[in-house]
């Protein structure tokens, strides 16, 4: 019995060792590449003809393409993120026409869990300031970051947002043995952890260490953490945002490092990005910001890779999809 050929659509920019993968992965299916690949994960394709004639596509097409490619079966966005398709007139035509959607939610989990790890360790230990003072550091400044700096042990974390990110997370965090608190919309009862649900969550900040914001960006996450939540935060704590900058209002952002509650911030994600010259939380005290590296890591695009091929196996089988959004 011949196995029909399915056309794959890919605008995913990478290297001859990459594409070899992909093209060992798919076997017998036949990948059609686009005429200008998306230069990261995070960048918006161009509409491609090549998609109209495609059955999967894999990497960031163009969402109005997406839905004007007739034959168009399942879509594996190579990003964890996936806001340009998460809209009321995407989601509807998707439903309607039954296109399966999924992330690449799996790939980036571990190394954004790893990069808020990072940053906590680093907050706690006042690693920044120690760095800058040096080796030559005089002793009273020597004394203050040694009577200053923190252990993560028996610490209180409230993680905003429960899906792949925060279950790393959370195991990564058992060995310090910290309370752990996370907000989900609809706590299930398998996370493993105390649950808060919006209604309660300004109680549980008034505890917290550190505050995580893992929120993707969607219609009711928008500026979600907000000068009430900043203000429901304790005079010393840390704030984390590794999720998406439009669901932080970097104004009260602003004003509250300003004064102090919350006393540090560490940000992967702002809105827009990069932030231009002059913006003011750039020079704003003890703001730390990364330029959205969190879920970067060595053999990145042949990990995403990976996950697809896993996919598309389970696709060609009928068993249930990974991280399916659609």
């Amino acid at each position: 019995m011949q196995t029909t050929v399915l056309k794959i659509f890919c605008d995913l920019k990478a290297d001859d060792e990459t594409l070899l993968l992909l093209k060992r992965g798919v076997a017998q299916h036949e990948i059609v590449s686009a005429a200008k690949p998306a230069p990261s994960v995070l960048s918006k394709s161009e509409p491609d003809p090549a998609l109209a004639d495609a059955d999967i596509a894999f990497g960031q097409p163009e969402a109005g393409a997406v839905l004007q490619a007739p034959r168009l079966r399942w879509l594996q966005i190579s990003s964890a993120g996936y806001t340009r398709y998460d809209n009321a007139e995407f989601r509807k035509a998707a439903l309607e026409r039954q296109l399966l959607v999924t992330s690449s939610s799996t790939v980036y989990a571990e190394p954004c869990a790893e990069h808020v790890l990072a940053s906590m360790l680093a907050q706690s230990r006042g690693l920044l300031e120690a760095l800058r003072a040096g080796p030559g550091a005089d002793s009273t400044t020597w004394l203050r970051l040694r009577n200053t700096s923190t252990l993560l042990r028996n610490q209180r974390v409230v993680i905003l947002g429960f899906g792949s990110i925060a279950r790393h997370l959370v195991e990564m965090l058992k060995p310090f043995s910290m309370e752990i608190t996370a907000l989900r919309r609809e706590p299930k009862g398998d996370e493993g952890v105390s649950m808060v649900t919006a209604e309660h969550l300004p109680q549980a900040l008034a505890r917290a260490d550190h505050v995580v914001n893992l929120l993707p960006a969607t219609s009711g996450s928008v500026r979600f953490v907000s000068t009430a939540l900043f203000a429901a935060m304790r005079q010393g704590s840390a704030f984390y945002n590794i999720g998406r900058g439009a669901t932080v209002d970097q104004d009260a952002l602003l004003a509250a490092l300003r004064s102090g509650r919350p006393a540090a911030a560490w940000l992967d994600v702002t809105e827009p990005e990069p932030l231009p010259p002059g913006h003011p939380l750039l020079d704003a005290p003890q703001c730390f910001i990364t330029p959205h590296i969190a879920g970067g890591h060595q053999n990145e695009s042949q990990n995403l890779v990976r996950h697809f091929v896993e996919n598309l196996r389970r696709f060609l089988g009928g068993a249930p999809l990974r991280d399916r959004v659609i």
